[in-house]
C-alpha cells in the first residue's frame, strides 16, 4: 500500500517561498519539494517505514521530511504531521519499544528525529520517546575506555558516532525540558570523553571510534556523518551554556571538511572511498546527516560562513546527479541508482539551501 491511497502524501506541491538570503530562493524550495515527492512515493503505510531503506536509514527519512516542514517557505503541516503519528504508531513497539533496540546509535538516531517531531508538534509523545531513548543508551555507559557509550548490547566497540548522536540528544532534551539538569550533565560528561580520547585528529577530522587499547588511532575512517553529527551537538551544547567556545570547536571541524581534499574533493562532499562504484547499505545517509548539521551550525552563526558550499551542492545534485525527482550516491555524478537513502541526503543538502 503506498502513502497515495492512503494519506494523501503526495499531494505536496511547490509553495511561494519566503525571500531568500541568496539566489534561486524559489528553485531551492521546489527542488527541496520535487525531492521530498520522491521519497514519499517509497512510504508504505502498511508498516509505517519508507521501502528501500532500514531501521536506522527510516529515522534519517523521517527526519528530512520534518526538516523540510519546518524550512522557510513549506507547504504547511497537516500532512507531515499525519505522517509523523503513523509512523510513531506503526513502529512504537517494535523491537526494545520507544524505538530502542540493540545498536545504541540506531537509537540515537530516532530520539533525534522524535525530538525533531516534538518542535513541530508539541505532541508530549514525542518528547517522552526521546527521552526514553537518551535514557536507555545512557544505560550503556561506563567507565571502559574512561567513559562514552558502547555502540551495542555485547559492548563490542566504543564509537564516534553513538557517541556524537548521545550528545546531540540529550542536550536537546535539556534545551527543550525546564529545569533539566541531568541530560546537560550527561552530554557534557560524555563530550569532554570524547575529547580527552582525541577523537578529532590532527587534521581536525573525527575519527570512526577506538581499538580495544581504548585509543584513537587516526587510522579509522573519516566518514562525513561523523564530520556531521557532532556539528549538531556542540551547537545544542552552545545553545544550552551559552559557551561560544563549542562554537569555534564546531567550526574547526567544519572548515577541515569543506576544505578537504578527501572529503570534499573539488568541493563537492564525499566518503573516503568514493572510488566504490557500490556503497554499502549505510553509506548513502552519511553526506546527508553532515549537511544536516551543518546547516545548523551555518544558522547559529552570525554570518553564516558555509552557505557558498551548501549552495554548491545543492547545485551540484540538481546538475549531475538527479534523474527527474530522484537523487543518486555520486553528488558530483554520474547518477547511479535512487533509494530512500539517496533520497534523504539530497533532501537534507537541499532544505540547508533553503533561506
Amino acid at each position: 500500500m503506498t502513502a497515495a491511497l492512503s494519506l494523501c502524501l503526495l499531494s505536496v506541491q511547490p509553495a511561494a517561498a519566503q525571500p531568500a538570503a541568496g539566489d534561486h530562493g524559489d528553485q531551492r524550495h521546489a527542488d527541496a519539494t520535487a525531492a521530498v515527492n520522491g521519497l514519499l512515493s517509497w512510504y508504505n503505510t502498511g508498516t509505517g517505514q519508507f521501502d528501500t531503506t532500514g531501521w536506522w536509514t527510516n529515522a534519517n527519512d523521517l527526519q528530512a521530511v520534518l526538516d523540510y516542514w519546518r524550512a522557510p517557505g513549506d507547504t504547511g503541516g497537516h500532512d507531515f504531521k499525519k505522517l509523523a503519528a503513523d509512523i510513531y504508531t506503526k513502529n512504537v513497539d517494535k523491537y526494545d519499544g520507544q524505538f530502542r533496540n540493540d545498536y545504541l546509535d540506531d537509537t540515537g538516531w530516532w530520539g533525534l528525529a522524535w525530538l525533531r517531531a516534538y518542535d513541530l508538534t508539541k505532541d508530549p509523545r514525542y518528547l517522552k520517546t526521546a527521552i526514553a531513548d537518551a535514557n536507555h543508551m545512557w544505560s550503556y555507559h561506563d567507565d571502559v575506555c574512561g567513559g562514552g557509550i558502547w555502540w551495542n548490547y555485547p559492548r563490542q566497540f566504543k564509537n564516534t558516532i553513538t557517541n556524537e548522536l548521545f550528545i546531540e540528544l540529550s542536550a536537546g532534551i535539556h534545551n527543550r525540558l525546564a529545569g533539566d539538569t541531568t541530560h546537560l550533565r550527561r552530554a557534557l560528561n560524555v563530550w569532554h570523553w570524547f575529547e580527552d580520547k582525541k577523537l578529532i585528529n590532527g587534521d581536525n577530522l573525527v575519527n570512526d571510534g577506538l581499538n580495544t587499547s581504548c585509543v584513537n588511532t587516526g587510522l579509522t575512517t573519516t566518514w562525513t556523518y561523523n564530520q556531521g553529527v557532532v556539528l549538531g551537538g556542540l551547537a545544542e551544547l552552545h545553545r544550552a551554556t551559552g559557551d561560544t567556545a563549542f562554537l569555534k570547536q564546531a567550526r574547526t571541524i567544519a572548515d577541515a571538511v569543506v576544505t578537504s581534499p578527501v572529503l570534499a574533493p573539488g568541493g563537492i562532499l564525499s566518503e573516503p572511498n568514493d572510488q566504490d562504484a557500490d556503497p554499502n547499505g549505510d553509506q548513502p545517509s552519511f553526506k546527508g546527516a553532515f549537511m544536516r548539521n551543518l546547516g545548523t551550525l551555518n544558522r547559529a552563526l552570525p554570518n553564516h560562513p558555509y552557505n557558498t558550499f551548501i549552495d554548491k551542492q545543492a547545485d551540484s545534485l540538481n546538475t549531475l546527479d538527479r534523474n527527474g525527482d530522484f537523487y543518486g550516491y555520486h553528488w558530483s555524478g554520474p547518477y547511479d541508482r535512487a533509494d530512500g537513502a539517496r533520497q534523504h541526503s539530497a533532501i537534507d543538502a537541499l532544505v540547508a539551501a533553503i533561506r
